[in-house]
């Protein structure tokens, strides 16, 4: 996808949002090939990138709330700061991925891949993890503050 192709598909995704979902388009880039993409500050809320390859995108301060993200390519992402709040992030890559001051409120995780890089992420509660992902979460400096909101899935596959 080209950089002017990606430029519309925002705006319209852009005006999609600003008018309550009465004007322009949601965006849909389901498997889009992002790799590398800055995408700072963008709202792509509610957006599908399900199975979108953004390894190593600037997503850093981006509104990701409510996007679908399932079995994304996150690895080695610029995420700080971005809001994922409600996100599916249902096996998605995410090693290597910054999540420094990233808030994943009720963002689902079940059979995602991160590494130590998830000790970052500034806020967790409600979110879904797979049970194989106990030992990761427990090591998150505010596990104790946030463990009776969390909720755990069965895993499918091993992660972590």
């Amino acid at each position: 996808m080209d950089a002017t192709e990606l430029k519309v598909i925002l705006d319209q995704h852009k005006l999609w949002i600003e008018s309550g979902r009465k004007k322009g388009k949601s965006a849909n880039l389901q498997g889009a090939y992002l790799q590398s993409a800055n995408l700072e500050g963008a709202n792509l809320q509610s957006a599908n990138l399900e199975g979108a390859n953004l390894q190593s995108a600037d997503l850093r301060s981006a509104n990701l709330e409510g996007v679908n993200l399932e079995s994304a390519n996150l690895e080695g992402a610029d995420l700080r700061g971005a809001d994922l709040r409600g996100a599916n992030l249902d096996g998605a890559d995410l090693q290597g991925a910054n999540l420094e001051g990233a808030n994943l409120l009720d963002a689902h995780l079940q059979d995602a891949t991160f590494d130590l890089n998830f000790k970052k992420i500034a806020y967790f509660r409600h979110a879904t993890f797979s049970e194989d992902q106990i030992a990761w979460v427990c090591l998150h400096p505010k596990y104790h503050e946030w463990a009776g909101s969390l909720k755990w899935m069965k895993a499918e596959r091993l992660s972590a």
